[in-house]
């Protein structure tokens, strides 16, 4: 230091640490002039005296002024090295640095100034020191001093010129200290950033897309951010890299996917369009690359299928649609269980959209990869069958084909069939709302016969018999009025003179015969009309309720349509059809007088041509209703294959005695079920009564009451 303040005359020691401006800059040529002079002698020990003394004597000096002076002189002093500057910047940077976190915004002006005309001056061998400015300068960007912040706006763009015109800039140590940074919130030091990102880019022997992974995250940050400009800068740079990936044969998919992927839930509407933008770019681009990745990728598609923001919907549509069509395979990475992982997460999705889209996905699933499906299939098959009592129809249908695909194997199609009937006996309101379109779509996917087959075993043993009594009339509503069942209306049609509908028909007959009315109507449709008369006239006082009455009136008006076009012609020959009569009028008979019901069937029954009712040979016989022989038709009367089946005494096909049994024991089992119920629901009742009533006497027994009339085992003769 001796050798400094021989060499730096006081006074210029003096002014350099001033308080006025033009003295400091003064005294800072004088040491210009000086530096200068050592550095044409080459007398560079004395130069590195110089510098030492100015550093420590004055930019490290408690006095704001003295730090001023030192800034200027450092300055000073490289401006006087001028092209031999460079071995001595490892002493003159670090002061001028060290400077920028200076309390004065005045000293940190100074030192952006200082800094500046020493990089005018060595240019390409500041380089070295490049981190440790980024790093001040990124400070600088959010400075509170507005001066301060044009200064180091000045430095930035010589910085930039510096680093674009270098060789000796690496890359590889810059990105750590870029990713750091980005995620900083500061709107200056955002811009910053940008401009940096977006300068390097453009400089073709600086491979910044391959380091986009590391600072990707960080821009799409930036597209949420509150500033207009930011957001433009940052949306500029992101469609910039879009381009060169089109463009670039070799890209880190992977790595960017999974960035990709967490910014398409931004609650942002522009982050979100952004990142399923580049998610639809990098299906079309990524190929194998994105294999692993598909399941993400496919979570992060299906809630943006919904998004309020149409745009984004039709983005995540096109993407959706792209990678469904990808044909990878699970020797490939393809990994089944993660997106049906994913698929069923989404099924439970407040969007109806979404939870379609996943149905589709689980759909094209099982047609390309079946076995592998069905070895995940007990991670997806509850969930798939909770999706059944989805609010939507357009879900329901598609979790329907879903299940039939799967119901291919006999074990799941019963294990299906099972819980929807649990189901419906859970949920009263699904089978009344939902039961029809379930039942009518599974008959189309899987086979009517199958179904109804399926369903009717399993209601035969049914416990609940309200529950069962509820379904079987649904499911006969459903057999008479679907024109998905059609064939299988058809096929029951030739009950009686077709193998394939006798074992239709009784299969069915057993579940049938929880309600009167199912078996009524199975056996018009059957046109087993004789053993349909006998069942009517089995009913007694306790089977005519009220239920009753509403489902007989439904039958009614359903005799009324095209479905049974067949059996009101057959009224044309009631010579032919003689039990049909019976049954109608048994019908009749139940009915309420005032009700609209009668007033139809009767009006039907009038229709019956009178010559044919006059014929004095159309009679009934008494006795057991199944042993009518065809000697007891009328004499010259053509009788089909349907009325011989009904009068003839063998019953080759269907053993009706026994089918009547089966219901008159199913029907006594309802009545005492009905029994229980109620005296359950009376007790109940009394015992929430707070006083105790005196109980009343029972009445004695009514003996003008006529008998019941299930004490009879079959009708007694009925004649016209």
């Amino acid at each position: 230091m001796a050798d400094a303040l021989l060499i730096i005359p006081a006074s210029v020691l003096r002014n350099l640490a001033d308080k006025l401006y033009e003295k400091r800059k003064n005294a800072a040529l004088e040491v210009e002039g000086i530096v200068k002079g050592l550095a044409g002698a080459g007398d560079h020990e004395k130069i590195t005296a110089v510098i030492k003394l100015l550093a420590d004597e004055f930019t490290y000096s408690p006095q704001a002024n003295h730090r001023k002076g030192g800034l200027i002189g450092l300055a000073a002093a490289t401006v006087g090295l001028t092209s031999e500057a460079a071995q001595h910047l490892e002493q003159i940077v670090p002061p001028v640095l060290h400077s920028f976190s200076d309390q004065d915004s005045r000293v940190r002006y100074y030192a952006c100034e200082a800094l500046y005309n020493i990089a005018k001056v060595v240019r390409g061998d500041f380089i070295v020191f490049f981190n440790q400015i980024f790093d001040a300068l990124c400070k600088l960007s959010a400075d509170s001093d507005a001066n301060v912040q044009s200064a180091a706006h000045l430095l930035d763009r010589l910085v930039k010129d510096i680093v674009t015109e270098s060789d000796q800039f690496s890359i590889e140590e810059f990105i750590p200290l870029l990713r750091e940074r980005m995620n900083v919130l500061n709107p200056y030091v955002r811009q910053f950033l940008v401009g940096w990102i977006t300068v390097l880019d453009s400089v073709p022997d600086i491979d910044m897309l391959g380091f986009l992974p590391d600072f990707l995250d960080g821009l799409f940050n930036m597209l949420s951010d509150s500033s207009r400009e930011i957001r433009q800068q940052a949306d500029s740079a992101l469609s910039e890299f879009l381009q060169e990936i089109k463009n670039s044969p070799s890209v880190d998919y992977g790595r960017m996917a999974e960035i990709l992927v967490q910014r398409a839930g931004s609650p942002d509407e522009f982050t979100r369009q952004t990142a399923i933008t580049w998610i639809n770019e990098f299906v079309k681009l990524g190929g194998d690359q994105l294999v692993p990745y598909y399941a993400d990728i496919l979570g992060a598609i299906l809630p943006c299928i919904s998004d309020k923001e149409e745009k984004i919907r039709v983005v995540a549509r096109e993407t959706n649609e792209e990678l469904r069509e990808m044909k990878a395979d699970p020797a490939e990475g393809f990994d089944v269980g993660a997106i049906l992982t994913v698929a069923r997460r989404h099924l439970t999705s407040e969007w109806e959209a979404t939870r379609i889209e996943a149905l589709h996905w689980i759909s094209a699933l099982l047609n390309r990869h079946r076995a592998e499906v069905l070895s995940f299939l007990s991670d997806i098959f509850n969930t798939l069958l909770k999706a059944l009592s989805d609010p939507s129809d357009g879900v329901v249908l598609l979790v329907l084909e879903v299940h039939a695909c799967i119901a291919k194997d006999p074990q799941h199609f019963h294990q299906l069939v099972v819980y929807l009937v649990e189901n419906f006996r859970d949920n009263n309101t699904l089978l009344e709302k939902r039961g029809a379109l379930i039942i009518r779509r599974l008959c189309v996917l899987l086979e009517a016969e199958r179904v109804y087959r399926e369903l009717s075993t399993i209601l035969e043993n049914e416990s609940d018999l309200d529950f069962a009594s509820i379904m079987v009339q649904a499911l006969n509503l459903i057999l008479l009025t679907s024109s998905e069942l059609f064939e299988l209306r058809e096929l029951l049609k030739q009950s009686l003179v077709d193998a394939a509908g006798r074992d239709l028909f009784l299969s069915l007959y057993a579940s049938w015969s929880h309600s009167s009315m199912a078996i009524i109507s199975l056996c018009l449709l059957a046109q087993a009309y004789q053993h349909v008369s006998t069942v009517i006239q089995s009913l007694v006082e306790e089977d005519i309720s009220v239920k009753f009455l509403v489902q007989l009136d439904k039958l009614i008006r359903l005799l009324e349509t095209p479905i049974f076009a067949y059996l009101r012609l057959q009224l044309l020959e009631p010579r032919r059809y003689v039990w049909l009569l019976k049954a109608l009028y048994g019908l009749l008979m139940l009915l309420p007088q005032q009700s609209a019901a009668f007033k139809i069937l009767k009006t039907r029954l009038k229709t019956v041509p009178s010559y044919s009712l006059s014929d004095e040979q159309i009679q009934f016989n008494s006795g057991n209703p199944h042993s009518e022989s065809s000697s007891s038709m009328p004499s010259g009367s053509i009788v089909n294959d349907h009325a011989k089946q009904e009068t003839d005494g063998t019953h080759s096909w269907i053993d009706f005695s026994s089918r009547l049994k089966m219901f008159e024991r199913m029907q006594q089992q309802h009545r005492t079920y009905a029994r229980l119920q109620a005296q359950q629901h009376k007790n109940s009742a009394s015992s929430k009564e707070v006083h105790i009533q005196e109980e009343p006497k029972q009445p004695l027994p009514d003996t003008n009451r006529p008998t019941s009339r299930s004490s009879r085992r079959g009708p007694g003769p009925l004649q016209f």
